[in-house]
């Protein structure tokens, strides 16, 4: 892995399989819900950055593996933040949805 690596972020794509292969991941899209209805991946949940206190009621197991994406990767980036300071320690971004290259449902 090189410097340019880092710099282009995380593989939205590699994420999304590695929650397919994860038993009792969870996958947040914390774009609004209106982006959410122009369309998402498929067993998302949406739930947007600003409304992440509510997590709680869809992630009850702090220590449940959660993947998290946006749009571009900045708030997929603030939500792992955000979710690691509740206490939840398995988090992980994913990136944006912008560089997906999968079924997406609308």
């Amino acid at each position: 892995m090189g410097i340019f690596d880092l710099l282009r972020g995380p593989d939205i794509n590699e994420g999304v399989r590695e929650y397919e292969a994860t038993e009792g991941g969870f996958l947040l899209d914390v774009r609004s819900p209106q982006e959410y209805r122009e369309g998402h991946i498929p067993g998302s949940r949406n739930i947007p950055l600003q409304s992440l206190d509510r997590v709680s009621r869809v992630v009850v197991d702090m220590s449940a593996p959660i993947f998290v994406y946006c749009l571009s990767g900045g708030r997929s980036r603030q939500a792992v933040s955000v979710l690691k300071g509740m206490g939840y320690s398995n988090v992980k971004n994913l990136g944006g949805i912008s560089s997906y290259s999968g079924k997406v449902v609308r």
